[in-house]
């Protein structure tokens, strides 16, 4: 099922590109939208353990450089985690909500390498970072739907241009039902963040 979401994704995303032309303005070494932590789902944790797998054969040096990136982020990242430090799960009440608003804002992904800007595993990133930066559906807190986009992006778009360029509005939905799937089969919950993810110990997880 986790290929095909990812299939799924990157070609609803490769149309909004086409669609978006010169307002989407994403390329390799921009690298704001892979700082500060933002919660993954297991199956994205999953996807990027089978990518630092595959690179610990083609690429060694580059794996380890990973795995030293993983651990000083966790150094980081332990004493104010919002969450169950064994499993590398985030608390789902409302106050680990807003604790994790202002939590590790400044924290750099980990499979970034900020000498180059780019991503590691850029083949086996998760959702979000596929789906960033065309104009996408979100709720806002009066319940209004608005399209969110990166603030690199369609910076001189009109409202009518934006809404043209929207992701497949149904990615969302067919992201949770994969996740929940995923989720029942190794009996997990929840979410994570990425260095949790890629923590040694959670190499049983498979996708």
């Amino acid at each position: 099922m986790t290929q095909t979401l990812v299939q799924i994704v990157d070609i609803a995303v490769a149309d909004a590109y086409k669609r978006g032309g010169h307002h989407l303005v994403c390329h390799p070494g921009c690298s704001q939208c892979c700082i500060g932590v933002f919660p993954i789902a297991h199956e994205d944790g999953a996807r990027l353990h089978e990518g630092l797998a595959i690179l610990e054969t083609t690429d060694p040096q580059r794996a380890a450089r990973i795995h030293a990136r993983v651990v000083e982020s966790l150094t980081r990242l332990d004493p104010w985690f919002p969450g169950n430090l064994t499993t590398g799960i985030l608390n789902e009440d409302h106050e680990a909500a807003i604790l994790f608003e202002e939590f590790a804002n400044d924290e750099p992904c980990p499979v970034l390498d900020l000498t180059t800007g780019t991503c590691d595993l850029y083949e086996h990133r998760p959702i979000l970072c596929r789906t960033f930066g065309p104009p996408m559906r979100s709720e806002g807190d009066n319940g209004e739907v608005n399209l969110a986009t990166c603030e690199l992006c369609f910076i001189h778009a009109t409202t009518d241009e934006i809404t043209a360029c929207e992701l497949d509005p149904t990615i969302p939905a067919q992201e949770e039902a994969s996740n929940e799937a995923f989720n029942t089969t190794h009996n997990l919950h929840g979410q994570t963040l990425i260095a949790y993810a890629l923590r040694p110990a959670q190499n049983s997880v498979k996708p």
